[in-house]
């Protein structure tokens, strides 16, 4: 995992995510997950280019099951773009790097 995404838990989400200073990306992922694992080096090139102005976090879904379920995430990944603590965005799937970067120009 790239130096600049961090992990959030049920219990880091509300502090690390919805008080955030800054739009936050959200990876909902599971490690038994082919397309997570695809689309990771996706998410940590687009984490580089937008370090200081996104924070990135990956969610494991199994052991993480609150903050999904809240968000109604049903297909992972998932990635839920937040602002100003309310979500801006959803992509779910595999996408390309352009999805990602269109939906982040949007909140910033």
């Amino acid at each position: 995992m790239a130096e600049n995404i961090s992990e959030v838990s049920d219990n880091t989400f509300e502090n690390d995510v919805l008080k955030s200073e800054l739009p936050v990306l959200v990876d909902f992922w599971a490690p038994w997950c082919g397309p997570c694992k695809a689309i990771g080096p996706v998410i940590e090139e687009i984490s580089k280019e937008y370090d200081g102005k996104v924070k990135f976090f990956k969610c494991n879904v199994d052991d993480n099951p609150a903050t999904p379920g809240n968000y109604g995430i049903r297909a992972i990944p998932t990635l839920l773009l937040f602002k100003d603590g309310e979500k801006k965005e959803q992509i779910v799937g595999m996408v390309d790097k352009s999805k990602i970067a269109d939906a982040l120009s949007k909140v910033l």
